[in-house]
């Protein structure tokens, strides 16, 4: 079977131009036309992923630099190549610049030189597109490893990292991040030092109990382990910068090295730091209207914008139906309310975490020891 043609969009106001490069090029790729940067982004937003975009500069209402500057937004992982006049040649230049383009050609471009850069371009999304796949996969492989150990080793805090990881991507989808695999893997290994905490110690942290001097240089020591425990995994420099820099303010302060404040500190960072002082109020016990209340309060902490997406996503949470089920009616994507305790005493999964098959199969080989009924919320 042969393989599907590369997808290519082409967006130019004229017709005629439009009809020309797809003239030339669809004995090797599939072509989209559009003849207006809404129409380039409509095109991009409900159909199948395009490998490259090839957008003229000087349409009405939004240029080409404009419009492959939301591309970029919206498909990150497409090739993004510009066609400009003579005229235009500084305004190309400073697009390829700023905006992270492939390449730019000017007009009249010969045919032979279209159809090699588009091929170019086709090889460059692909390999691409191959570092997509080796961080999704391979990277994916290694985090689950090492979240498994977090598990076994300190449900609660795995819990914590569950709750955190929701809190997270809730934020993502309501802001509308694009590119947030590394923000997802953060959230998830935050809580990865605390393999090194006593149990006993781990448990005061995570219900906000006090803590003796010796236990808060234990806990002080958290992040510095988790890092060096990172640092043996490559490509993770993302999600190491993040965990790195959530414990910054939003205004500077209490960072004698000046280091970053406001929008220089990674939009991660500024979630996860978010996510974990909510976690840290509610679990607490305030309820998520106080812990926000409270959050606000905090004048200088928070990027306010993103505190406000925040309030958002709780006020979206605040209307999932939460149910009580005995241990036959867990079904796997419903998220515990609650921790689940057995009978013992003993925690068996902290709340935040998403039922999977594998933990309803646990539970009920578990059977009589699990109290019941469940506290669960659906969406």
């Amino acid at each position: 079977m042969a393989s599907p043609k590369p997808r290519v969009l082409c967006v130019d106001d004229e017709v005629m131009v439009l009809e020309g490069l797809q003239l030339h090029l669809r004995r090797q790729f599939e072509v989209v036309m559009a003849t207006s940067g809404l129409d380039g982004l409509a095109a991009i937003e409900k159909g199948e992923p395009f490998a490259v975009v090839i957008s003229d500069m000087r349409m009405p209402g939004m240029d080409g630099a404009a419009f492959l500057a939301r591309v970029r937004a919206a498909a990150p992982n497409t090739v993004r190549i510009l066609l400009t006049g003579h005229a235009d040649f500084d305004a190309a230049l400073a697009a390829v610049n700023h905006g992270q383009l492939f390449r730019f050609l000017t007009k009249p471009c010969p045919v032979e030189t279209i159809l090699s850069t588009v091929q170019q371009a086709v090889q460059q999304h692909r390999l691409v597109e191959a570092e997509r796949v080796l961080l999704e996969q391979t990277l994916a492989g290694s985090i689950k490893a090492l979240t498994d150990v977090l598990a076994m080793s300190n449900p609660v805090a795995f819990g914590r990292a569950a709750r955190l990881k929701r809190t997270v991507l809730a934020l993502c989808d309501w802001l509308a991040v694009a590119d947030r695999w590394h923000i997802e893997m953060a959230a998830q290994l935050s809580q990865l030092g605390c393999i090194t905490l006593p149990p006993q110690v781990a448990e005061k942290v995570f219900h906000g109990q006090r803590l003796t001097p010796a236990e808060e240089a234990m806990v002080a020591r958290v992040p510095a382990l988790a890092d060096g425990l990172l640092a043996n995994i490559p490509r993770l420099e993302p999600v190491r910068e993040i965990l790195a820099a959530q414990a910054r303010r939003w205004d500077g302060k209490e960072d004698p090295f000046g280091r970053s404040q406001g929008e220089a500190i990674p939009v991660g960072a500024r979630m996860l730091r978010l996510a974990v002082d909510l976690d840290d109020l509610v679990t607490a016990g305030h309820t998520a209207p106080q812990a926000l209340s409270a959050l606000r309060q905090r004048e200088g902490f928070y990027d306010p914008d993103m505190l406000e997406a925040l309030a958002d996503v709780v006020g979206q949470e605040a209307l999932s139906e939460l149910r009580e089920v005995p241990l036959s009616g867990l079904k796997p994507g419903m998220v515990l309310a609650e921790d689940l305790f057995g009978k013992n005493g003993v925690l068996l999964v902290a709340r935040g975490y998403t039922v999977s098959t594998g933990l309803v199969e646990r539970l009920k080989n578990l059977g009589p020891g699990v109290r019941e009924p469940v506290r669960v919320t659906l969406a």
